[in-house]
């Protein structure tokens, strides 16, 4: 049995629509949202901006398994609003990020929702317990505070 887990993040940062689409749309800035000990690089050639069915392939660190491919296509894009990136090669048996961006009266409110699930079933779960959830937060939370800094100025 394969569990299914989510993650959400959320943060208000004081910039405009135009700024913060341009940033989270650009996929050469994973890597400055990406922590360095993960060792995260681009492989595929990439464009400057996203747009439906790209593929970007990369490579990760992860601690034991060592370098990983990863596989993702963009998809849904809602033009200054939104987009989803599905993983088809990687670490988890599944993957769906939800990014967003809306206009707020102080600024730009992100929102992303990872739905995500594990392979190995009950091995999958007692992985998460032990080091994937902890290790995704972790992730995530550096991934606020990489946008806080270059997005506030």
């Amino acid at each position: 049995m394969n569990r299914v887990y989510h993650l959400e993040r959320e943060q208000l940062i004081p910039t405009d629509l135009e700024t913060a689409w341009n940033f989270i749309s650009t996929p050469n800035n994973l890597e400055a949202l990406t922590p360095k000990d993960m060792s995260f690089s681009i492989v595929s050639e990439i464009p400057d901006v996203l747009y439906e069915g790209l593929l970007i392939e990369y490579r990760i660190r992860i601690p034991i398994l060592g370098k990983q491919a990863w596989l993702s296509e963009i998809r849904d894009i809602k033009d200054r609003h939104s987009f989803v990136d599905v993983q088809h090669i990687g670490p988890y048996r599944y993957w769906h990020h939800y990014h967003e961006v809306t206009e707020q009266p102080n600024g730009v409110r992100f929102f992303d929702h990872v739905t995500y699930a594990l392979p190995f079933g009950y091995l999958g779960s007692m992985l998460h317990t032990i080091y994937v959830g902890t290790e995704l937060s972790r992730i995530f939370d550096y991934r606020h505070e990489a946008m806080r800094r270059l997005l506030s100025g």
